[in-house]
């Protein structure tokens, strides 16, 4: 399974190191580190801790990337025990999950050829590699050691510029076998410039060790429970807003419930108010039936009575009684402040029993205005004569 997406993992190493985004992160997190202050930096320091390993003369020297000065240098002729702890006391104070060790070869030893290979060909650049050793060196493939890195030199459109590098077997070998059975193991065959390394690896794929990161198996456990704090932050955050959010809408429930009832409230007041108004309005223009009743009464004469009075909605004064001269009655309330139109309704009976005419008459009622204008005394009327 691992040997089935090796092509795809190296095409998106290749693909990550041919972008602009590992110059971007390492100059953003040189920025960033240099705000730090140097024990904070020397703390959170990590990565891969690169040492090279050199061969010179019977005797191997050991440096860290990047420096001159010698670590350890001890001899071949050595033990493979006392080999180790020369090597052990060169890495004193590195991180051992952290080192990396790379056998660097001298530029003599060494051939390289510049390429301009298609573009195509930046996923397969190994099995480029092997095709054209036979015609960029006096070497057949299996000979030798070789590995092809990409130039950020600048080529046509649709090439990339790349260097083939290699080393014969026979060079290399014996000092793997070496190493081997000294108990070294190296993470990288790479090429001496400088004070540093070319950047390639000619180390068979099978010999390269197997390291165990068990700082890399915690980060990324940390990295998980981050994750899980992360979705359920989340999701307390959704949680607490979603709760927020039904409290609020219970409110604005409340709130339309009470705004409801004062809806309701307000339109009972103003039916009760226009009911009221109606009422008031209604006695205004309406005389009441106890003045009407003294009215009558007071004009009609003492030998009369009245048997029923009612008066409708609209104003109709009804009576029927019994007087001993009925048809005077007309005259009795003519002047009546309360009423007017008094007429008999229908023809007056005589009453056997109690001798007495029955009447039945009909009257409108004034209005107010017009009842109060009717009391209202006359002025009295200006004379020039003497008296």
């Amino acid at each position: 399974m691992t040997s089935s997406l090796q092509p795809q993992l190296d095409r998106v190493r290749r693909a990550w190191r041919a972008s602009p985004l590992p110059r971007f992160f390492a100059w953003w997190g040189g920025e960033l580190a240099f705000l730090l202050p140097a024990r904070w930096r020397a703390l959170l320091g990590g990565g891969a801790a690169w040492h090279l390993l050199e061969r010179a003369g019977d005797d191997w020297r050991l440096r860290r990337a990047g420096h001159d000065e010698a670590l350890a240098q001890w001899s071949d002729g050595l033990d493979a025990d006392a080999q180790q702890v020369a090597l052990a006391d060169g890495l004193r104070g590195v991180d051992r999950e952290d080192l990396r060790l790379a056998l660097c070869l001298p530029a003599t030893t060494v051939l390289r050829r510049p390429l301009m290979l298609p573009s195509a060909a930046r996923d397969t650049l190994q099995q480029v590699g092997a095709f054209e050793m036979d015609r960029q060196t006096p070497f057949r493939a299996e000979q030798v050691r070789y590995d092809i890195r990409e130039l950020d030199t600048p080529a046509p459109a649709g090439r990339l510029a790349a260097e083939l590098v290699a080393v014969p077997r026979v060079t290399l070998d014996p000092l793997l076998a070496r190493l081997s059975q000294v108990g070294i193991a190296v993470d990288a065959v790479d090429l001496a410039t400088g004070n540093g390394r070319l950047g390639v690896n000619l180390l068979p794929a099978e010999l390269a060790p197997r390291r165990t990161r068990p700082r890399q198996r915690l980060n990324l456990a940390l990295m998980a429970v981050s994750v899980m704090l992360l979705a359920l932050v989340l999701g307390e955050w959704l949680h607490n807003r979603q709760s927020v959010l039904t409290q609020m809408q219970a409110q604005v429930e409340t709130m339309r419930g009470e705004a409801q009832q004062v809806g309701t409230l307000r339109q009972q007041l103003q039916d009760n108010a226009g009911a009221a108004g109606f009422l008031a309005a209604r006695k205004k223009n309406t005389v009441s039936a106890l003045a009407v009743l003294q009215d009558i009464s007071q004009r009609l004469p003492i030998t009369a009575w009245l048997e029923r009075l009612t008066i409708d909605n609209a104003g109709q004064v009804s009576f029927q009684g019994q007087s001993p001269q009925a048809a005077r009655l007309v005259d009795a309330l003519k002047d009546s402040t309360v009423i007017s139109n008094a007429n008999f309704q229908g023809t007056i009976q005589a009453d056997p029993s109690t001798g007495k005419e029955r009447f039945y008459m009909v009257a409108q009622m004034r209005k107010p205005a017009a009842a109060k204008a009717a009391a209202a005394p006359a002025p009295p009327s200006s004379s020039g004569g003497k008296p």
